[in-house]
């Protein structure tokens, strides 16, 4: 099949699962080796495989909604936050669950809203508006350690997968500025990247850890950092009008990067080789897209079902 009919198919087959059960769609995101996808809905969550293509798990709650799934690779673990019209859980809380016992065996509360969870093997990290709280992954978690961030009202962090790399990346306490930290050596103070003037909308890494590309709220300009030298490597120019940036992503092997704002654009930029670039862009007509880079290019669907766009 082509990539265009592999994504029409993917969000065709969440459109079918959202309309059969009668609820909304409140969140979808990838695992860590964006191998499935997870879906949050106003009565439960489903999972996905990638390829094949396909309908992997399916939770219903009679008792309400999920804003935030975040998957732990392909295992049977999930951290789950309550959202949408009737929450399954209070918005302060994360739920681990476990998908084998079909039972939340660990849970954590806050004083006030969650805004992400990000998961590894070995630990539970969970931001809100100024904090972010990091655990031992275990049947009883432990707080072991708390940051300071700026105002972070969307949760901005990322965390590496890499087995190798424990790299996380938040804002910092100055404006436009981000952090990262070594989870497996947090005696080293955060590393400091004066990234833009304005504050952050979006950040992230790719899957070695070794690149951390970074927007300001005025969107017009993506910046890509080394984590180890912690020196600029590109400027990328998104356009001259200033745009929400939704999501910027590396595709595997970090030679593509791919953005996508309010303007309802998706661009894509060469990282290893920035003299392919030029004034282009993808227009696209619709507010749902999700997008994935990959070595062959670069896949597109859009829905008209989600508040903005989602670029993985």
């Amino acid at each position: 099949p082509t990539p265009r009919s592999v994504w029409q198919n993917m969000s065709n087959a969440i459109v079918q699962s959202t309309s059969h059960s009668k609820n909304g769609l409140l969140f979808a995101g990838w695992n860590q080796d964006q191998g499935c996808f997870a879906c949050g809905m106003e009565n439960g969550f489903r999972i996905y495989n990638c390829d094949p293509l396909k309908e992997k798990e399916r939770q219903d709650f009679s008792d309400g909604g999920l804003a935030y799934v975040e998957m732990l690779f392909r295992c049977n673990y999930l951290a789950l936050v309550g959202g949408g019209p009737r929450p399954k859980y209070p918005p302060n809380k994360v739920v681990i669950w476990d998908d084998l016992k079909k039972e939340h065996v660990a849970e954590l509360e806050f004083s006030s809203p969650v805004r992400a969870v990000k998961l590894r093997r070995d630990r539970i990290v969970v931001v809100l508006d100024n904090t972010i709280s990091i655990y031992n992954f275990t049947r009883n978690p432990q707080e072991l350690h708390q940051i300071n961030t700026a105002h972070n009202p969307r949760g901005l962090c990322v965390l590496c997968p890499n087995s190798n790399n424990s790299l996380l990346a938040f804002p910092g306490m100055d404006t436009g500025h981000v952090n990262t930290v070594d989870l497996a050596d947090m005696q080293k103070p955060p590393v400091d990247i004066a990234a833009h003037e304005a504050s952050l909308s979006c950040i992230a890494l790719n899957l070695q850890g070794t690149r951390i590309a970074t927007a300001s709220e005025k969107g017009t300009l993506i910046r890509v950092y080394d984590t180890a030298t912690h020196i600029q490597l590109l400027e990328l120019r998104r356009g001259a009008a200033n745009a929400l940036i939704y999501c910027i992503n590396f595709n595997q092997d970090s030679t593509l990067l791919c953005v996508s704002s309010d303007h309802g654009t998706i661009h894509i930029f060469a990282s290893e080789d920035p003299q392919r670039n030029r004034q282009s862009r993808y227009l696209l007509y619709g507010i749902f897209i999700m997008c994935m880079c990959s070595k062959s290019g670069w896949r597109s669907v859009t829905r008209s079902s989600v508040a903005h766009q989602i670029c993985l």
